[in-house]
């Protein structure tokens, strides 16, 4: 990014030369706080929201993104004006105020009109985003979610009834964490973002979350998905998403509600895979569950030898 000194900018303001002038000047400003550089760069640079690898996702950074122009638009329409008139109606080049308009029937018309248009260009989608976001009918994979502090538990129904852990902060981060661990936190991969259990889902797939919690609320957040949902006591709220095929992969989130004491030590981990994966995962986690299950064998006394 092309560095703008302050120096320069100073220089320019002194001496705008006319309309073209101020626009010069206003280009220069953005260039310093690097607006410019940022407005069309990826969205992985941490100035701007993920795009994600959902439809919810992907259509709340579109609808991000046209409200953002809008505004960028008026600002530039406002402070135009504002900068053409302070450089061309100067006192020093002899502008004399006109004292004599007091009101504009005309103008106030103008003003309230364009704002309830801008209003409505914007409800629109807003309004057929969030319904979407409701919509959780037609799922095809359903998952109860219950925060604890400061864990996870998951249980799965529909396809994946009968698979049931909790996922917790992993053992690395968990040691590093602590004082006088004598670990660097930057030499634990993921730190303090991976759990010893991810939640594992299919990818081409609606799945619901139902989110609850035990103490405290929480929130289940991954921002790829696009999803966050306040985990209630005593309450059960809803959360859909459906990551697209061939986006599989290791997603990372966190509890984003302040949960208590050691409420940032919290993870969301989410394993997407294909359906096929996701299938013999499911049957992996049944298989290992009955074995858990299943009662150990016990030897058969040893004969006693009777004298």
């Amino acid at each position: 990014m092309r560095v703008i000194r302050a120096s320069d900018i100073d220089h320019r303001i002194s001496r705008p030369r006319g309309f073209s002038g101020a626009i010069a000047l206003c280009i220069a400003a953005l260039a310093a706080v690097g607006l410019i550089d940022t407005a069309g760069a990826n969205t992985s640079n941490g100035y701007n929201l993920p795009m994600g690898v959902t439809d919810l996702s992907q259509n709340m950074y579109a609808l991000h993104m046209e409200v953002f122009w809008i505004c960028v638009g008026i600002a530039v329409v406002v402070f135009g004006v504002m900068i053409y008139s302070m450089v061309t109606f100067r006192h020093s080049k002899g502008a004399i105020p006109d004292t004599t308009m007091v009101h504009s029937t005309k103008v106030e018309i103008i003003w309230t009109i364009i704002p309830v248009i801008i209003l409505v260009v914007m409800a629109v989608p807003a309004a057929d985003l969030i319904l979407k976001q409701e919509d959780t009918r037609n799922s095809e994979l359903s998952i109860r979610v219950t925060g604890f502090q400061w864990k996870w538990q998951y249980q799965y129904m529909d396809a994946g009834e009968g698979v049931d852990f909790f996922s917790t902060l992993k053992q690395d981060s968990n040691f590093a964490r602590q004082l006088g661990s004598g670990v660097d936190p930057k030499t634990v991969p993921n730190y303090l973002l991976d759990v010893d259990k991810p939640l594992v889902i299919p990818s081409g797939t609606k799945v619901r979350l139902l989110l609850t919690s035990m103490d405290v609320i929480h929130a289940w957040w991954v921002p790829d998905f696009g999803a966050k949902r306040s985990a209630i006591p005593g309450y059960v709220n809803e959360l859909w998403f459906k990551v697209e095929s061939g986006k599989e992969g290791i997603y990372r989130g966190q509890c984003a509600a302040l949960c208590g004491r050691d409420h940032g030590f919290m993870p969301v981990v989410v394993d997407v895979r294909t359906p096929d994966d996701f299938k013999k995962w499911v049957e992996e986690q049944k298989a290992a569950s009955k074995q858990a299950a299943a009662p150990a064998d016990v030897p058969p006394p040893s004969a006693q030898v009777l004298n």
